[in-house]
């Protein structure tokens, strides 16, 4: 569920920024649905999976190929952004409320790091920083300008990178960083 963009975004912006944000949902529900491995007490100890998620470190790291938790060559069928290095780091905000029910809160963040430039990549970067605002959005007292919404109760806060060796500043709120200010 993507945010709708403005129209003066190029289609070269726009199709990276939604497929990596597809990505990260994606990845937040199967970790949300994914039962924890047979013996480990999830939180405790358990590492990185084969896929590259580490629960504990509230982090993903590795090939995007993992990220839809199937090692096929695809990221949910498309072969496109499989090769590219994914890192994936969420708050202890957000991991409390995404999968133990606290309440969000506006600690509550995201932050995604895209890297194309591997071999056999796509060649895309990009660095995506999102955040809890609330379902009021722009009106929520934790909304911070330039950004944008996403998921009903996000912002992303800053977005930023590179695709056909072009650099592009798509989102930079102000400030940019996470949490209340």
């Amino acid at each position: 569920m993507a945010a709708k963009k403005s129209s003066s975004k190029t289609t070269g912006i726009l199709i990276p920024a939604l497929v990596t944000l597809a990505l990260l949902l994606g990845a937040v529900y199967i970790a949300k649905n994914t039962s924890t491995p047979s013996g480990a007490v999830e939180g405790v100890g358990t590492g990185y999976d084969q896929y590259g998620y580490n629960y504990t470190a509230m982090m993903f790291q590795g090939p995007a190929d993992g990220v839809d938790r199937n090692l096929d060559g695809t990221v949910w069928g498309d072969p496109t952004y499989a090769k590219d290095h994914l890192v994936m780091k969420w708050s202890k905000a957000w991991n409390d409320a995404r999968y133990n029910g606290a309440a969000w809160t506006p600690n509550a963040w995201e932050d995604n790091e895209w890297n194309g430039k591997v071999p056999g990549g796509s060649g895309e970067v990009w660095h995506y920083k999102i955040s809890w605002v609330g379902s009021q959005l722009q009106s929520s007292p934790y909304w911070k300008a330039g950004g944008y919404p996403i998921w009903g109760q996000f912002e992303v806060i800053f977005s930023q990178g590179t695709t056909a060796n072009q650099h592009f500043w798509e989102t930079h709120a102000n400030p940019a960083g996470y949490g209340t200010y």
